[in-house]
């Protein structure tokens, strides 16, 4: 089962996380979850993905926000671009999880210049008896919330760091945030664990991020046990965006499964496909790494870590020719941002232009709040 959304992002629009989930066979509406993922427990847990249902039940698509503006007179020295996103998304749960919408959760805003946020639970709880859905989930709704408060500016670590300090549920995520700065079109990024981001320009990977872990297969973790680590403990970028770049969130089930010559090869392959771009891209990378995950002789990314880090087959399984292959099952997270400038002009210059708009409560007037949780 896939679930995917396609939402249009602009300083204009209102915060939102939309998400229709792809059936085999159909195409229903998601009710607000928020998913996460499995991990080996130490100390912390991974991720969690949030979606909002429209109030009827209906499939509808967030249309994207157009500009019609006349000519201006400011001229062209004194304006400046405002950066945006045009976003898609995608998840498939574990195939053992599918019941649940697996455990990883995400989140996506307009605030700002557009704010994107994916957790990834820490499996190791449930045996525990803990859901390791709840921590992520919430974890992913109190960030959401926290978007406005004065401390978190354009620093994701501090978004992190509000909304781990609010999260009270048990368990742990590994989270990765990135806030696009409209104004200046740098994206801060803070990651902890080993969710990650890639930027892709002309075709080609220009920045990636690198996981942060205790041993193989144990990643850094925000938790509700004390000797976890915290927000301090998250590597922060900053990247400076051009226009037409590619961003790549991504929970690890894309990361472990998926290379990054194969994501840049996706994204030439899809390039050109209009407004559609984002989100065919969001389901083409997931539906990549859930074919990959699913593959024992496929030489995946986790399978050559695994041996980097010493976890190879025995020697005598080598000596009979067999190698260590497969991809890793797991819940897969997939954001996708295509980087759009609009014209601005500067704050002391009148304005002459007409702005058209479809907001998301246009199209949903009784949208139900990020923070509910339904079955």
């Amino acid at each position: 089962m896939e679930a995917a959304t396609r939402v249009s992002i602009d300083c204009h629009a209102s915060m939102l996380v939309l998400s229709q989930q792809i059936h085999p066979a159909r195409i229903n509406v998601a009710r607000l979850k928020l998913f996460v993922h499995h991990k080996r427990r130490h100390w912390t847990s991974s991720a969690t993905r949030v979606y909002v249902p429209f109030a009827d039940g209906r499939s509808r698509r967030a249309l994207p926000i157009t500009y019609l503006s006349r000519a201006s007179s400011v001229p062209v020295e004194n304006q400046r671009w405002d950066y945006s996103l045009s976003v898609g998304t995608a998840t498939i749960p574990h195939p053992e999880k599918v019941e649940k919408g697996g455990e990883d959760a995400f989140f996506v805003s307009a605030h700002n210049g557009g704010i994107l946020g994916v957790a990834d639970g820490v499996s190791g709880w449930a045996e525990e008896n803990v859901d390791p859905a709840v921590f992520s989930r919430e974890l992913m709704e109190k960030a959401m919330r926290a978007l406005h408060s004065d401390a978190v500016q354009n620093c994701p670590r501090w978004l992190l760091a509000k909304a781990h300090e609010a999260t009270s549920a048990t368990g742990a995520a590994t989270a990765i945030v990135a806030i696009l700065e409209k104004e200046t079109g740098i994206l801060h990024i803070a990651n902890l664990g080993d969710c990650g981001l890639r930027v892709v320009r002309e075709g080609k990977v220009i920045f990636a991020t690198s996981p942060q872990q205790h041993y193989f297969d144990c990643p850094y973790q925000l938790s509700s046990e004390p000797e976890a680590q915290t927000s301090k403990d998250a590597t922060v970028y900053e990247v400076q965006l051009q226009s037409r770049d590619v961003i790549i969130m991504a929970s690890d089930g894309l990361f472990d499964n998926v290379f990054d010559k194969d994501i840049e090869n996706t994204v030439n392959l899809l390039w050109g496909s209009g407004d559609e771009f984002p989100q065919r891209l969001a389901s083409a990378l997931a539906s990549l790494a859930s074919k990959h995950s699913r593959d024992p002789k496929y030489e995946s990314p986790y399978s050559q870590e695994a041996i980097l880090q010493g976890y190879d087959l025995p020697l005598w399984r080598k000596l009979l020719g067999q190698k260590r292959t497969g991809g890793k099952l797991d819940d897969i997270t997939v954001l996708t941002a295509y980087v759009i400038t609009d014209q601005a002009h500067s704050l002391d210059s009148p304005i002459e232009s007409e702005v058209s708009s479809r907001s998301v409560e246009e199209l949903d007037p009784y949208p139900i709040p990020i923070w509910a949780s339904q079955s």
